[in-house]
């Protein structure tokens, strides 16, 4: 009985995570808010993820601190927003800058590692 309440929590809170997780990103308004001077912060995802989530709750912070940033995710098994963005890897994080690629991590859920590179853009 112990085994299986562990394991209804195990399943339990995969799925919340997952559930967080939504595309954002469309080449749209990738392009506009990019023409608009802002940076932009871009973080992939994938199903059941935990490291994922983790970095997502951080730009969900970052998002109530830093202006003139448009914050977008996809899902990384979107083949083709993953091949437009040269991503491979879930939990990869890039910032764009006046039409160019300034930053990119695979793996990063640090708060101060995220923030320090978001501000290294502004």
């Amino acid at each position: 009985m112990k085994k299986i309440f562990i394991f209804i929590i195990c399943i339990f809170a995969l799925s919340v995570n997952a559930d967080e997780k939504k595309t954002t990103f469309n080449k749209e308004l990738f392009d506009k808010a990019q023409l608009e001077g802002k940076v932009v912060v871009v973080s992939s995802w994938i199903k059941y993820c935990s490291s994922c989530a983790s970095q997502m709750k951080v730009l969900d912070k970052a998002k109530n601190e830093f202006d003139n940033i448009e914050y977008l995710t996809f899902d990384v098994t979107n083949k083709e927003l993953s091949n437009l963005l040269n991503v491979q890897y879930q939990t990869t994080l890039l910032i764009f800058k006046n039409n160019k690629e300034v930053y990119r991590s695979i793996g990063e859920t640090s708060r101060d590692a995220i923030y320090k590179a978001i501000e290294s853009s502004i």
